[in-house]
């Protein structure tokens, strides 16, 4: 990374809003949607959708180096104190995360009862602390996590100045490390528990927090290099399919666990399309008129994206399996999975907007209520 200050590229102010950053929460957040609509609606012997599976299962480490950029970019620019800092983003978190666990574990029990009620109390709370309740909420589980840990990284980053490249080689060797004895080893003790904690994701919160200390030399680099990152999201793209075709027709494993998301190879792909979205976000920020519909669309998008990631399984829950499974047996395979994305993403869309525009904005949106002035 410091081998970027040495090159004459332009730079952006660290204090100015990122739009780069809009772009890439959006596309990550669509290809959430994807990795769920797509595996509840494939069949198992579907090489195509499945192979669409293992490109998208990207997503939980693009979010973390997300996250933890953002986090970084704001406190090394305007530092603010934790007793300030911690309240704020915990709320912001935190009681979206406990209002959607209730809502998705009772939904559940309703639907199928079969706890009494001092095991129904047990295990939500077992649920609640291991981030189980739905299966996308430990996402909302690890950024506490790092919420927790802001200032040691930010500590971390500054000791370690003059020497983030070593750090990075030695977490990504660490990162691959982890992932292959998630994958290879025999970890059955730890399985149910591998996606829930911070260091299964630490070389992306590392990249993304060693990314934020370099903002305006790194994105000068990724707009000087936009075509040749091109390639390299291709060649991620191409190393992924291979190793997918490969640990099925070699290895025997199933189509789906051939692709899973806590591999060594998912783990370089992440890093090839993690730079792939940011570069396509420079170029939307490059042309961007902020007097255009399109550029209204992304910032309310944006804004709704919290609030879409929250609901959507939601919607997709009850389009599959509530009216006895009625869309499943009247659209057919492989239509069925662009069906249930698009009715997903455009119900989750006006569930998050419409939200967005009362009071329950932060419990069920993480965005605090603005009132009328909100578009």
């Amino acid at each position: 990374m410091s081998a970027a200050r040495d090159i004459a590229l332009p730079t952006v102010p660290r204090s100015r809003r990122l739009y780069e950053i809009d772009i890439v929460r959006i596309v990550t957040f669509a290809c959430v949607i994807a990795v769920h609509t797509t595996s509840h609606t494939v069949a198992t012997d579907d090489y195509v959708l499945n192979g669409l599976l293992a490109l998208v299962h990207f997503t939980r480490q693009v979010f973390f180096a997300l996250t933890a950029f953002v986090l970084l970019y704001g406190q090394l620019n305007k530092p603010v104190s934790m007793r300030t800092f911690w309240p704020k983003r915990f709320l912001l978190v935190g009681v979206p995360y406990l209002v959607w666990s209730t809502i998705y574990f009772v939904s559940a029990n309703v639907y199928h009862p079969h706890y009494s009620v001092p095991d129904f109390i047990a295990n939500y709370l077992i649920k609640l602390v291991t981030g189980t309740a739905w299966y996308h909420l430990y996402f909302l589980l690890v950024t506490m996590q790092l919420y927790l840990l802001v200032p040691a990284i930010i500590w971390f980053v500054k000791r370690t100045r003059g020497h983030h490249r070593t750090v990075l080689i030695v977490s990504f060797a660490i990162q691959l490390a982890i992932t292959w004895f998630y994958k290879y080893g025999p970890d059955a003790a730890i399985a149910p528990y591998e996606k829930i904690v911070f260091l299964s994701y630490e070389f992306f919160i590392v990249a993304g927090a060693i990314a934020a200390d370099h903002a305006p030399e790194f994105l000068a680099w990724v707009r000087a290099h936009r075509p040749a990152i091109v390639w390299i999201v291709v060649g991620g793209g191409l190393l992924m399919i291979g190793a997918y075709l490969g640990q099925h027709f070699l290895l025997g494993q199933s189509l789906y666990n051939a692709g899973t998301p806590l591999q060594p190879v998912t783990m370089v792909w992440a890093v090839c399309v993690g730079l792939g979205f940011l570069a396509f976000g420079t170029w939307w920020a490059d042309r961007r008129d902020p007097a255009s519909r399109s550029a209204r669309w992304v910032d309310i998008i944006s804004d709704r994206s919290f609030g879409i990631f929250l609901s959507h399984p939601l919607v997709l829950w009850v389009l599959l399996w509530v009216g006895g499974g009625w869309v499943e047996t009247t659209v057919p395979t492989p239509w069925l999975t662009p069906f249930a994305y698009v009715v997903v993403v455009l119900l989750a869309f006006v569930i998050a907007d419409l939200t967005r525009r009362t009071p329950l904005s932060l419990p069920l949106a993480g965005r605090r209520f603005a009132g009328a002035r909100r578009g």
